[in-house]
């Protein structure tokens, strides 16, 4: 396949990226809502699947602002609603690193975040609102990974492109925390319990009928891959300019595995 225009009709359900394919953030890509729009009208099912650490609600509201019409997607499946499943059925209450408004979110859905240093697990949905480089978060990491506390990272991405520029998300900071010995939880993709809540969206359909669309080759296209999507890579998001690489499959033992088709864009 070299079109999305080609697309084949056993594909009846489509797991789409937002960030980076749709939209960078600020603005929609050109053409990206009429292709949603045009799969719909064929009779399938778009599931938008993000690794925003919010609500669904609270990326429906943002593709509200950014311009995407609501009849361009059926569901829109989260790692933030998949972390505030876990962070809920907690019982004393955990750490924060994250926004203002991301732990508006959080505790708006029942997530209790301790007003104190007394916890033994903490939240991570990206940086602050004060401290925008991994580095700054270095001591404060040290101090959680010697009193051996739990990560519960709400976003693997490492970077997004908003508006032109990358910036680093929670998966930045979760490496980090690796690096220094702490202990981590993953939500979203490459994860399984992301795509296994967009599926119950979509109806529970067959994997043979399972396309996934997106640009990161170690969270949307590696977390395909491991469970048996077909794929479409987008080479224009955060890995503009450079080619699908040839070892993909090897590096990460998927055998002879690689994606139906790498596209520039959804137009």
């Amino acid at each position: 396949m070299t079109s999305l225009d080609a697309l084949p009709e056993r594909y009846r359900v489509i797991l789409c990226d937002i960030w980076g394919v749709i939209h960078d953030g600020v603005r929609l890509y050109p053409g990206s809502a009429d292709r949603l729009r045009q799969w719909r009208e064929e009779g399938r099912k778009v599931i938008l699947i993000t690794n925003a650490p919010r609500t669904a609600e609270a990326v429906e509201q943002q593709l509200d602002r950014i311009g995407l019409p609501r009849d361009a997607w059926n569901g829109i499946s989260t790692s933030g609603e998949a972390g505030i499943a876990a962070l809920t059925a907690k019982g004393p209450p955990v750490g924060f690193i994250g926004t203002g408004t991301d732990r508006e979110i959080l505790e708006g859905r029942g997530v209790r975040i301790a007003e104190n240093g007394e916890f033994t697990e903490f939240a991570c949905t990206g940086f602050d609102d004060e401290r925008r480089t991994v580095g700054e978060y270095l001591m404060e990491l040290e101090n959680l990974v010697t009193r051996n506390v739990l990560m519960h990272c709400l976003n693997p991405d490492r970077i997004v492109v908003r508006g032109g520029e990358t910036e680093p998300c929670a998966g930045a900071l979760a490496d980090l925390y690796i690096d220094l010995g702490g202990r981590v939880e993953w939500y979203g993709k490459p994860f399984p319990a992301i795509y296994r809540h967009a599926l119950q969206l979509a109806g529970s359909p067959p994997i043979e009928e399972v396309i996934a669309v997106g640009d990161a080759l170690q969270t949307d296209i590696l977390g395909a891959a491991k469970m048996g999507f077909d794929a479409v890579f987008v080479a224009g998001g955060i890995h503009a300019g450079e080619s699908f690489p040839a070892e993909f499959a090897e590096r990460n033992g998927l055998g002879d595995w690689h994606p139906v088709a790498v596209v520039d864009s959804l137009r």
